[in-house]
């Protein structure tokens, strides 16, 4: 953690989500240094309408996955809801699982103030732990669905109080996500770990995007925080459509790709 705390006010992190072996190998050779295993796989990989439906067996199947494709960048998986909120005891279980089975670095779980005594106690177990505020999507039905949080003086106060306890605890950094720019890079000042942001602006010490948004692989529009570097869905789509008519046609399997 050592490295990712070196970037404190240095330089910009890139951190990227990532599922399976395929995609962490692409990633490795962008040589992105943030791999994230996000519960955001509920939505992106198993078609479900939110991260809460996801499983600490699915989450370590996908970070096994995603860790035979990684060997340089630091692989952090999401504890998935009920994985942390139970007792002491459950968390540092699943915490664990997630490191021995599914082979990640660290793990994230969502949450400020209230946190801090599970985030220190699993720092004190030996589990680096990035922590994550603002828009908390495991607690989207309370929050009224995915809304930009800390707009008024009262909220922003809490979300800094929030930062400087988990930071106090022991997390090695903090994912900042949706919130306004100018908040989130008051609370990147007034912590000593890097903040990763995802719609938080560029104040952040770092930046993550979710694969599928940053490929175009997901459907338009994208959110407004969200840079779309190719648009590799329509690639895909236009690929299986000329696939499909050459092999209606004939056109596939040609000679070249027969055995003799």
């Amino acid at each position: 953690m050592t490295r990712v705390r070196s970037h404190k006010g240095r330089g910009k992190l890139a951190c990227v989500t990532v599922y399976d072996a395929g995609m962490a190998r692409l990633l490795e050779e962008a040589d992105i240094p943030l791999a994230l295993v996000g519960d955001s796989v509920g939505m992106t990989v198993l078609g479900y309408d939110s991260t809460l439906p996801v499983t600490l067996a699915q989450m370590i199947s996908h970070t096994a996955a995603a860790r035979r494709g990684i060997r340089r960048a630091l692989l952090i998986a999401d504890m998935p809801f009920l994985t942390f909120q139970i007792s002491p005891e459950e968390t540092l279980r699943a915490a664990g699982l997630l490191l021995k089975d599914g082979g990640a670095d660290a793990v994230k779980l969502e949450g400020g103030a209230l946190r801090a005594a599970t985030i220190r106690a699993l720092v004190e177990n030996g589990i680096p732990v990035m922590a994550h505020l603002g828009l908390l999507p495991q607690r989207v039905r309370a929050m009224g669905g995915y809304k930009v949080q800390g707009r008024d003086a009262a909220a922003a106060d809490e979300l800094l109080r929030d930062a400087q306890a988990v930071s106090a605890a022991g997390a090695f950094a903090v994912v900042l996500e949706g919130i306004p720019a100018a908040l989130a890079a008051r609370l990147t000042a007034a912590i000593p770990v890097p903040t990763i942001g995802i719609g938080a602006g560029a104040g952040c010490d770092g930046q993550v995007l979710v694969w599928h948004d940053l490929l175009g692989f997901s459907p338009a529009p994208s959110p407004r925080f969200v840079k779309r570097y190719a648009e590799l869905g329509d690639a895909a789509r236009n690929a299986l459509r000329a696939f499909k008519a050459d092999v209606e046609t004939g056109a596939f399997p040609a000679p070249e790709h027969e055995y003799s």
